[in-house]
């Protein structure tokens, strides 16, 4: 065991050390190589060491090096050097992080990092939190604390009796929504289509006086980060609007809620504090390895009611059972990466990792912007979206990128027009790695848009 781990360990740092200067996609020769992994499950047992041999050989070299400084698609952030030493170490505890009594460590460390986020994001310190596997369930379990309450509120117990009969309740969101709400509230038989939408600005802020009046149940969702723009709605504004209504406010912030994290971009999140729940990722911006996402709610009853089973062979804890407040019951210890990942960086080093990202965005913004290529958007966060002109030359120039190797960069296409989608979410991008990236962008489109 102990030369496997070894060697394991000794593979994983010549993998991290390779990523600043190997390619960014996987070569073509690479991509053929996992063919290797196509064969007839053999009959006899294999030994660990040549299974871990066959699965560094036809597998590292395959990956996408999203680790690294220079991939800039999907909101994807690399992983900090304390989170992803704590997953190795929490991959040998294995612990199952359902019950207390079956981890105390996972229980405890939950606890901790619930009072320390609670506090950077600003919210009410009664705020409950789940540990779930992404912003998706984190949408999922806030939207039915809210179906919880707002059905609970008109007399129905929706948990014991199901949608067949309950009071109809409205759900208003932005044009701009995220298509991970819209899956959220499918899965909670509220349907994609039966929202409410509000018309949004050209960044995809929601327009607070389009805002229908609030009659009967209804929840709210407001986003705070867009996907592509990374705009905020005006939650300052449109949650005072919506006091006093009764309406449950639920904040999408998958990546946008650690603005909170940074004092010079704290004003960005004003009014998420009086939201009923919110929804965020650890592996975007906090860089902690996959899976990892949370949920807050305001009120831990309402979350509780929603997620809690029991039965007779589920002990109780004496102060805190984590399966009471996720989807899931026999799951893995996520705040264990999380703690390591705020312990190491302190409220400075994560100011400090939200700054360089933005700043780094706001870099390639304005060089490309500096030979006159078109920014699309306000670049108040760490999203840039450009157009190189037409939508077919866009097209090309993102495929070249993305052939070339040097980075990668997403395509999108923003009310209408087609563009390149810059993400900067890594703690591992250097003022170097966005040099590098700017050359290869700037060239390639400059190859594809001089004449033939």
């Amino acid at each position: 065991m102990e030369l496997l781990m070894r060697d394991a360990a000794n593979r994983a740092v010549r993998y991290l050390e390779a990523l600043p200067e190997r390619r960014v996609s996987p070569s073509p020769s690479a991509l053929e190589g996992l063919g290797k992994f196509s064969t007839r499950l053999q009959d006899e047992p294999l030994d660990a060491a040549d299974v871990l041999e066959e699965l560094d050989s036809f597998g590292s070299p395959a990956t996408v090096a999203s680790a690294g400084g220079r991939f800039f698609g999907f909101v994807i952030g690399g992983s900090l050097p304390a989170p992803l030493a704590a997953n190795i170490l929490a991959a040998a505890w294995d612990q199952n992080a359902g019950l207390e009594v079956s981890s105390p460590v996972a229980s405890t460390l939950e606890k901790v990092c619930r009072t320390w986020l609670v506090d950077l994001f600003g919210l009410p310190p009664e705020s409950e939190v789940g540990f779930v596997t992404s912003a998706t369930m984190a949408n999922f379990t806030g939207l039915a604390a809210a179906r919880h309450a707002v059905l609970q509120a008109h007399g129905w117990d929706v948990e014991a009796r199901g949608l067949f009969g309950a009071p109809p309740f409205t759900v208003v969101v932005g044009d701009e929504v995220h298509v991970s709400v819209l899956k959220a509230l499918s899965m909670l038989g509220l349907g994609r289509e039966r929202v409410v939408r509000v018309p949004v600005d050209g960044q995809g802020r929601m327009i607070p006086a389009q805002i229908p009046q609030i009659e009967g149940p209804t929840v709210v969702c407001l986003q705070a980060g867009n996907v592509n723009t990374g705009a905020f709605d005006p939650a300052d504004e449109i949650t005072s609007k919506l006091q006093g209504t009764g309406a449950w406010i639920h904040v999408d912030g998958a990546f946008g809620l650690w603005a909170a994290a940074s004092p010079s971009r704290r004003h960005l999140v004003r009014g998420i504090e009086r939201a009923d729940s919110l929804a965020t990722d650890g592996h975007k911006w906090l860089n902690v390895p996959y899976d990892s996402g949370l949920v807050f709610v305001r009120d831990r009853h309402h979350l509780n009611a929603a997620m809690s089973s029991g039965a007779a062979y589920l002990i109780p804890g004496e102060t805190r059972d984590p399966h009471r407040f996720v989807p899931e019951m026999s799951r893995r210890a996520r705040a264990i990466e999380i703690w390591a990942a705020l312990r190491s960086l302190g409220r400075a080093g994560l100011a400090d990792l939200i700054d360089r990202s933005c700043d780094h965005a706001k870099r390639f913004a304005d060089a490309l912007e500096g030979v006159g290529h078109r920014v699309l958007n306000e670049v108040v966060l760490n999203q840039v979206l450009v157009s190189f002109g037409t939508a077919d030359v866009t097209r090309r120039v993102i495929a070249r990128v993305q052939e070339d190797g040097t980075c990668w960069c997403g395509g999108t296409v923003w009310q209408g027009k087609t563009a390149m989608r810059i993400s900067v979410s890594s703690w591992a991008t250097t003022d170097r790695d966005v040099a590098r990236s700017l050359d290869a962008i700037l060239r390639i489109a400059a190859e594809v848009q001089s004449p033939a």
